[in-house]
């Protein structure tokens, strides 16, 4: 039987917060909500950066990078992200005030800081190797709360990405039933970690912050192309810590 139970909890957190965000955010001055938000994409720049250095070998980070960007870009990850957002926007928020932009920018925010760090990779295998769904109980309360900040400045398009958290975060606890060998290697963790911490910085860099747009979802590859890596290097008996 598959272990889902946390991601299923997940979901629920994030679609309680969301409802909430939705029913009290034009009750939250602008300036208020403004500040909400940067201080959010402040402590993803932090957790982003924390996360980076968990790596061992900077070369296998960047390699993992550039690599899964080409395949983000050959595949047109970010695009069809947006796509899919939009047509839920059509299907489902046509009446939601604030356009499609809106809806498209608070489904791609919320699914990328959703879906993409430790406790997701590690939480999801957890409970897809054991059963043991502590990690994504604490994701889930963490991301409740995300997501009632999100939904309160993003709108609705912020409950949607629940559909990824299904897919991605789901996917990824079925997987590590199958390929327990494969996934529980602590080096192929640890430089999977180190890739989501970059990407949750240009997450911070391109959608909470607004610095400078990043095509974030592009780079998604990269998670998957990092442990990959590690196998090869091992296969071949190359030391992956320099």
């Amino acid at each position: 039987m598959p272990r889902m139970l946390g991601t299923i909890i997940n979901i629920a957190t994030v679609l309680i917060g969301g409802t909430l965000g939705l029913f009290f955010g034009a009750r939250f001055p602008e300036r208020m909500s403004q500040t909400i938000v940067a201080g959010l994409g402040l402590f993803t720049l932090f957790i982003g950066a924390r996360l980076s250095f968990e790596s061992s070998n900077a070369i296998l980070v960047l390699l993992s990078l550039l690599v899964g960007g080409v395949l983000g870009e050959w595949l047109n990850i970010e695009d069809r992200l947006e796509q899919f957002g939009a047509w839920l926007q059509k299907r489902f928020a046509a009446s939601t005030k604030g356009g499609s932009g809106k809806f498209v920018r608070g489904f791609l925010t919320a699914s990328l800081v959703f879906c993409i760090g430790p406790m997701t990779i590690l939480g999801s295998i957890q409970d897809g190797l054991t059963g043991d769904y502590e990690l994504l109980a604490i994701k889930a309360v963490l991301d409740g709360f995300a997501g009632m900040v999100f939904a309160s400045t993003l709108g609705i398009g912020v409950l949607f990405s629940t559909l990824v958290i299904l897919i991605y975060q789901g996917g990824i606890s079925l997987l590590a039933q199958q390929a327990q060998a494969f996934l529980t290697e602590p080096a192929m963790i640890a430089e999977m970690t180190a890739v989501g911490g970059i990407l949750l910085l240009g997450v911070a860099i391109s959608s909470l912050l607004e610095i400078k747009k990043i095509r974030v979802g592009n780079f998604l590859p990269a998670l998957l192309i990092a442990p990959l890596l590690v196998a090869i290097m091992q296969a071949l008996g190359w030391n992956t810590v320099p």
